[in-house]
Formats: structure tokens, sequence, C-alpha cells
């Protein structure tokens, strides 16, 4: 598939303004002053709209501008009327087409809430449910739902609008849904789910079958062993793993589609001479050795570490406080494809905070950003 740019996918969205006569200002203008502001560490519509004035004449090279820089109001209401499935849709269909799908790829799939997008007792904090592409370092998309326990209906669809062939989809328990397993599958992906107590039955019956597990290589066949361990400073850990493809004890096994192996995951930490141990279970789908399932569970928590920390951290997402209409939404997908190019250009050897700095202060740089070509 032939990459698209940004700007490309941006000017296929429709205009949510109705009325022609009182429109001062393009649509298309909005939106792109609006992506350069956020890539340059503008943070509400404020900010982005005195970056705009800042840069009014770099924008006037390429941008109409009739009636100068849209005010923040406009931005404002612009993006609270803006059709979030048509701005979900525009975003696909960019990364879909500079994504290169890599075999086994590890997709993980968690939620995030926007903490300051309620409106007291009226509106909920949004919470979106989003993709990350472990090896790519990309989202791949995000739905919103308006409740953490909506998790279960939100990933379906987030599920459905994503390429999976080839690729492992990781989820935490919330996730641990037949119906989950089964959309996965049917999509040519395979799936590692964690299992806690939402499942009892199926917990249980995973605990029995490696009852008589033992830290060490297995001669037979049906059980994989790997261990590793991590030191730093005053803390130790040792995970170890476990995995079987002998399913006898689990009754429920014809209820997961294509359901291959269960595991255990036991992570021993020492800190400060204090040891705990925590044990997590999983089914997969996928012919993985244990060595493959560990690393590939420690793979899904990059979504913590190199997205949800990094909006936390770099774009204070969790300190935004647009609320109007879908604002909070859009600009949060805003925030997704802001980071999604900062993160595939390997340019700049600085973290994505500093690389919005630059962004800001090096036009040629911003337009490296918005012209970067994909290795496919």
């Amino acid at each position: 598939m032939e990459q698209r740019s940004i700007f490309e996918c941006l000017s296929e969205i429709e205009d949510p303004r109705r009325n022609n006569a009182n429109k001062q200002h393009e649509f298309v203008d909005i939106l792109v002053i609006a992506l350069c502001g956020m890539l340059s560490a503008a943070d509400d519509w404020v900010s982005i709209a005195e970056y705009g004035e800042a840069k009014k004449d770099w924008f006037a090279q390429f941008l109409s501008l009739p009636n100068g820089i849209p005010s923040h109001d406009t931005f404002n209401r612009v993006f609270s009327k803006l059709d979030p499935e048509q701005f979900m849709d525009c975003f696909l269909k960019w990364i879909t087409s500079i994504r290169s799908v890599m075999s086994k790829e590890v997709i993980a799939v968690d939620g995030k809430t926007l903490r300051r997008s309620h409106d007291g007792d009226h509106k909920a904090a949004i919470h979106m449910v989003s993709a990350w592409a472990t090896e790519s370092n990309l989202v791949l998309g995000q739905v919103k739902t308006a409740e953490k326990s909506n998790e279960i209906t939100a990933i379906p669809e987030l599920l459905e609008a994503l390429a999976l062939k080839k690729s492992l989809v990781t989820i935490d328990a919330m996730g641990c849904q037949k119906s989950i397993a089964e959309a996965i599958v049917d999509k040519e992906g395979d799936y590692l789910l964690a299992v806690k107590d939402n499942q009892p039955k199926l917990k249980e019956a995973i605990a029995a079958s490696l009852s008589h597990r033992k830290p060490e290589i297995y001669i037979n066949p049906l059980i994989d062993f790997h261990e590793e361990t991590e030191r730093n400073r005053d803390r130790k850990e040792t995970r170890r793993c476990w995995t079987t493809t002998s399913l006898s004890k689990l009754d429920m096994v014809e209820d997961w589609k294509k359901l291959s192996q269960i595991a255990l995951i036991e992570s021993e930490r020492t800190i400060h001479g204090k040891t705990s141990i925590e044990r997590r279970y999983y089914i997969c789908s996928a012919a993985l050795s244990a060595q493959e399932l560990l690393q590939s569970s420690r793979n899904h928590w990059g979504i913590e570490n190199k997205l949800h920390w990094v909006l936390d951290m770099a774009f204070r997402e969790d300190e935004c406080r647009v609320r109007k209409g879908y604002g909070a939404e859009n600009l949060a997908r805003l925030r997704h494809i802001a980071l999604n190019l900062l993160k595939q250009d390997k340019t700049a050897k600085i973290g994505i905070k500093n690389k919005r700095l630059k962004s800001g202060w090096d036009m040629d740089y911003l337009m490296h950003l918005l012209n970067l070509k994909y290795q496919s």
C-alpha cells in the first residue's frame, strides 16, 4: 500500500460547521495548525492559538488563512463538533498506509482515563482504549468508552478496526472474554490473555494443570520452562514461565477458540532484603515457547511505559481540562497522531518532550516530521 501523508488523510474529514456564511477560517487550516501546535508542545486550545499567531508568517506560506489565525474559541468549537468516528477513520487510513506488518508483533490493548475530562456530576471522565504495536512503536487505534467497566464492549469495536493478521494481541484480564478471543482469531491474529478472578474456573484449572511445576528444564515435551533474572542495585527479580499444551484439566477448552496452551508466570522480587512472589495466569492461541511467551507478556506493558506514561509526562494529558462536546476525545486522538510522528523520527536522539520543544523552535525539523517517509 502506498504511504499517505497525514495531510492527505486530514483533508478527507468533513467540516462539522453547517453555516457556510459564518465560516471565517478554512477547516483544513484549523486541523493543520492544531496538529503542528500539538507537535510543538502546545497542549490546549489557548496555547495552540498562540502558537499559530507566533508562526503566522510560516503558516501563510502554505495555508490560505483568509482571516488570520483562528481564535482558541474557534479551535474549541470546531473540535467539539468534529465527528470522532471520521477522525478515527482518518487516523486508521494514515496508520495503515505507513505501518509495516511484522510477523507475531505484539499488539497491546489497554485503557486509560483522561482524568480532567470530567465535568462535575454532569459528564464522566473520558476513558480511551488504545492498541499499541510494541515493535513499531505506533498507536494503531483508539476507541472511547465512558467508564472502565465498558472496556469489554469497547475492545471488540477497536479490534474490528485493526489489521491483526500475523499479530499477537495481548490484553489484561478485563479482555479475557470468549467473544474477544474469537474476534481476534477470526481476523487471523493470535491472542495472549491474562486470566484473573473474573474467570475463576479457568484460573483454577490453569493452576491445577501446573500445580506440580518445577523450576527446571523439562524432558516432557508438553511442558516448557524458562527463567531469567534481572538485578539492579538493591533489587533482584527472577521471572519464571511454565507453558503446557496439555489441556485435559480444562473442561471449558472448547469455549475458547483456537486455545492451544496455558501458562503460569511467577515473578519473585527481592527489594532491600524483602521478597515477594506474584503469579499470573494466561491462555494463548499461538505456539509459543516459554521464553517467547514470557517476553510477549512483558512487551504488553510497553503500552503503559511507552504510551500512557509518555502521554502524561510529555503531553500532560491528565492535566488537560478540555471537556466540551467531542473535544476531549478528538484532542486525545490529535496527541496520538503527534506521538506517532515523534516516535518514528530517528534523527533527534532526545526524548519526546524535547522533540516537541525542538519542533516548536526548529521549523525545518517540524517539516521533517510532517513529511517523514516510513521504512517498509
